[in-house]
């Protein structure tokens, strides 16, 4: 009996590792993708010299510590609002939920949100838009915030892997796009040391 719970055991953590090899080739797969985006001509929000002298983004270090499992709370009769843009416009939202997590031993809520235009779109219906800012903006990342873009969940669970975390199009090209800005309430009073960093080649 023993022998097979150090078996089950031994299972276990190799089953465990392998999921965390599984999550950090997503994350590599994220890297990759966003940079072949941002090298493609008709999808790029570079310009000039910008687009010329680009190859990749610098990112920081993989860390599964910001890769949280949450609770997840759906709002219950959200109410459509106005999001400020860094244009000075404004885009049509509405609240779909909230996740907690704990990250180093304290708990934050950030609201995840549903654009009313995209989710008339069947591509895009079951998509949240998670917009942050942390300690990191205005240092290493972008002084704007950050997104993250994710699904809606079939439970009362939600991962959020800031290490899928980019910056704005606005913080590459303020000119031609218009982005939302972050809501106060989505402001995390710590450092989230993931995802795309800030590159002043890029940001003029």
């Amino acid at each position: 009996m023993r022998k097979l719970c150090v078996i089950l055991l031994l299972f276990s953590v190799l089953l465990n590792a392998q999921t965390k090899k599984e999550q950090i080739v997503s994350i590599k797969f994220f890297q990759k993708d966003l940079n072949e985006e941002y090298l493609n001509p008709k999808a790029t929000p570079l310009r000039g010299d910008n687009l010329k002298n680009f190859k990749e983004h610098p990112f920081f270090p993989i860390n599964l510590k910001y890769r949280v499992k949450t609770h997840f709370v759906k709002t219950d009769n959200p109410v459509p609002f106005e999001l400020p843009t860094s244009s000075g416009k404004v885009k049509h939202y509405q609240e779909y939920g909230k996740a907690s997590f704990d990250l180093d031993g304290k708990n934050y809520t950030l609201s995840l949100y549903q654009s009313l235009d995209l989710m008339k779109q069947e591509k895009y219906k079951d998509y949240l838009f998670l917009p942050f800012r942390d300690e990191t903006n205005g240092k290493e990342t972008y002084g704007g915030g950050k997104y993250l873009d994710l699904r809606i969940p079939a439970g009362d669970t939600i991962i959020i892997d800031f290490n899928k975390s980019y910056q704005p199009y606005c913080a590459y090209n303020a000119f031609d796009y218009n982005c939302p800005i972050v809501p106060e309430e989505n402001r995390l009073p710590i450092r989230i040391e993931a995802g795309v960093m800030y590159d002043d080649v890029y940001h003029h």
